[in-house]
């Protein structure tokens, strides 16, 4: 049993009518001592390691090595794209065929390659607009796949992996309704605004509308709201909360600098040129706070607060994989403490396991013991509310 991050008092009614039955989310605080269901496994899948787990371990490793190659779709982060694939060939002796791109690219790619009966990558790890419509067929299951994935609870094998002690919320979490397709690797605490503090102070932003200044128009930046990306389920939890009209005023009304590209919001804010980014990817905030500029993200104002968001980290395997036990073996060692510890230090969003090392994160992106999140990436929310809303925006901004 899941539980839910919407919370039903802040949707509209006219949301409320589409959001229907809440799907799987994860929690945005460790469940209580004795939950109904709150670690368990669903019906029918092993909730601990086999007891001749070594043995399949060692046979799948052996199996996995006359492979000799894994390929795997991820985020297009340089540091992760050196750093996972290197560890595990010293690991496991096994090639990493790593393609780093945006999402929406390999799930375009892979539908292309499918139709014509090509099937060329074993793992995939994605945002949630493209894992939940594309590559996970909208939930839909055909021949024990569910869109182009295979079922990943099963082949968890590792007890490390499986010991829900090791995680910050006492279970595994799948996003999918069968819970058992789209695993959740991040629950990251997801801020929309990031200041230039030389030039905005944070204490002049205690509210939404003070975005909506005179003094601002021209100096916002932002992620395009208007395509699958950083700013989609930002800017549709700002309409759920604020309405249509405060959005229209953010995102037209205000004239901000829309773009796609990440590293040009980063040095804009840099420079000071636009002082304030709005949906800005961690990885760039980072990095700018790493080369000494004086940017922070500030904790949402109350109107619409803090959400949590996976990022870049839902994981999937992909049925007809052309290296099925090298793809089953990089999946149980990349949500290892290892593999974790590196995902998390190259991919600087917060693993849901509890036994890293989180120092090389900023604090108040860790989720916190009773805080009541939006969840960014719930299942219903991202499929039905957020689509429909995106076209709405869309159509503000003459997009």
């Amino acid at each position: 049993m899941h539980l839910a991050l919407l919370r039903p008092a802040l949707v509209p009614a006219l949301l409320a009518l589409l959001l229907g039955a809440c799907g799987p989310a994860a929690p945005s605080s460790p469940p209580p001592a004795a939950p109904a269901g709150g670690a368990s496994a669903p019906s029918g899948t092993a909730a601990s390691p086999s007891s001749d787990w070594e043995q399949q371990w060692n046979a799948l490793k052996a199996a996995a090595q006359q492979e000799g190659t894994v390929v795997v779709l991820g985020p297009p982060t340089p540091d992760l794209r050196r750093r996972l694939p290197e560890a595990f060939q010293q690991r496991f002796g096994i090639t990493v065929e790593y393609t780093g791109q945006a999402s929406g690219d390999y799930a375009a790619r892979l539908a292309s390659e499918r139709s014509a009966g090509i099937y060329s990558a074993d793992v995939v790890i994605s945002g949630s607009n493209s894992m939940y419509e594309v590559l996970a067929g909208r939930g839909e299951i055909q021949n024990g796949a569910m869109g182009m994935l295979a079922p990943l609870r099963h082949a968890l094998i590792l007890p490390e992996v499986l010991d829900t002690s090791k995680y910050r919320f006492g279970k595994l979490i799948f996003m999918d309704p069968a819970e058992q397709y789209v695993y959740r690797m991040n629950n990251t605490v997801n801020r929309t605004i990031t200041l230039n503090t030389d030039y905005v102070r944070p204490s002049d932003i205690r509210s939404w509308n003070d975005l909506l200044k005179p003094e601002y128009r021209g100096r916002i930046s932002t992620y395009d709201p208007t395509v699958a990306g950083a700013a989609t389920n930002q800017s549709a939890a700002l309409y759920k909360n604020l309405g249509a009209d405060y959005v229209r005023r953010l995102y037209v009304d205000q004239e901000p600098f829309v773009t796609r590209d990440h590293r040009q919001t980063a040095d804009l804010l840099a420079r000071g040129t636009y002082p304030i980014a709005l949906s800005l990817q961690q990885q760039e905030v980072g990095r700018l706070a790493d080369e000494g500029f004086s940017v922070r993200p500030i904790k949402n104002p109350p109107e619409s607060p803090d959400s949590v968001s996976a990022g870049f980290g839902h994981l999937g395997l992909l049925d007809r994989a052309p290296h099925p036990n090298a793809a089953k073996l990089f999946v149980n060692w990349l949500l290892t403490r290892e593999g974790q510890q590196i995902w998390e230090n190259a991919q600087r969003q917060v693993s849901v396991r509890n036994d890293l090392d989180d120092s090389a994160l900023p604090a108040e992106w860790v989720p916190q013991p009773g805080e009541d999140y939006f969840d960014e990436n719930a299942w219903d929310f991202t499929l039905e509310v957020q689509p429909k809303i995106r076209e709405d925006i869309r159509a503000m901004m003459g997009r």
